[in-house]
């Protein structure tokens, strides 16, 4: 799992970064996203930081990307909804 924070000033630059970050899982929090992680979707997420973002960034704007191995991520403890979305569901 990688959990990545952002913050960019740029109104339409931040919104545009937020939709790249749903496609790989789910926003926590205000400019906190869960990504779930492997080489392909981190390498895919680095490329497009560098080729579309990095340019546009202001000295003012951070994005900061903090991997959790698999060990740490099932100790992550969760309350109310990110707890409810931890669960399996099964439909019959």
């Amino acid at each position: 799992m990688l959990i990545v924070s952002y913050d960019i000033h740029n109104n339409k630059l931040r919104t545009k970064f937020s939709k790249l970050l749903k496609k790989f899982w789910r926003m926590l929090q205000y400019s906190v996203y869960e990504v779930k992680n492997s080489d392909r979707i981190l390498k895919i997420l680095l490329t497009e930081i560098e080729m579309s973002f990095a340019p546009k960034f202001s000295w003012a704007d951070s994005i900061l990307i903090i991997p959790i191995s698999k060990a740490h991520s099932e100790k992550v403890i969760r309350y109310w909804q990110p707890a409810m979305e931890e669960e399996e569901l099964l439909f019959l």
